[in-house]
C-alpha cells in the first residue's frame, strides 16, 4: 500500500497559501472545484467546494477550502491509499464489515471506506 494524498480543511484559500507554501514550501497547483453533489455524497456539505493541491518531493496535501462553517464543521479529512488489487482489497473490507461508498464521478466509481472509528480512506488501484 502507498499513501497518495492527505486532505484537510481550510478556512480559506490565503491562509491555506500560507501555511502549505509560505511554511511548508509546497508548490500550489490551480485550485479546482468540487461539485456540490459531491461534497454532499463525501462529506454531507451542501455546496461546492474550492479543492488546492500542494505538492513537494514527498508530500501531497489535498486541501479543501471549507470557508466559516458552523461548529463543529463537517470532515472532509482523509487519507487517499493505493492498493495492489481494488478488488481483492473490497472483499476484505465486506469480509472485515467495513463500510464501503462507491460515489459516482462522471464516467468512473470513486471508492472511499470508512473505520470502525470514522476516519476515510480514497482507496486507487494502483497503476499495472
Amino acid at each position: 500500500m502507498d499513501l497518495l494524498h492527505v486532505a484537510l480543511p481550510a478556512s480559506s484559500e490565503e491562509r491555506a497559501d500560507g501555511f502549505y507554501v509560505g511554511v511548508l514550501g509546497l508548490t500550489k497547483a490551480e485550485p479546482k472545484v468540487l461539485a456540490a453533489e459531491l461534497s454532499r455524497a463525501l462529506f454531507g456539505i451542501d455546496r461546492a467546494l474550492t479543492v488546492i493541491n500542494y505538492t513537494g518531493e514527498a508530500a501531497h496535501f489535498e486541501v479543501f477550502v471549507t470557508g466559516a462553517l458552523p461548529e463543529p464543521p463537517p470532515r472532509v479529512d482523509h487519507a487517499c491509499i493505493a492498493v495492489e488489487s481494488l478488488g481483492e482489497f473490497l472483499r476484505k473490507c465486506d469480509e472485515a464489515r467495513v463500510e464501503v461508498l462507491r460515489i459516482p464521478k462522471g464516467e468512473r466509481l470513486l471508492t472511499f471506506i470508512r473505520d470502525p472509528d470514522g476516519n476515510l480512506f480514497e482507496v486507487k488501484e494502483k497503476p499495472a
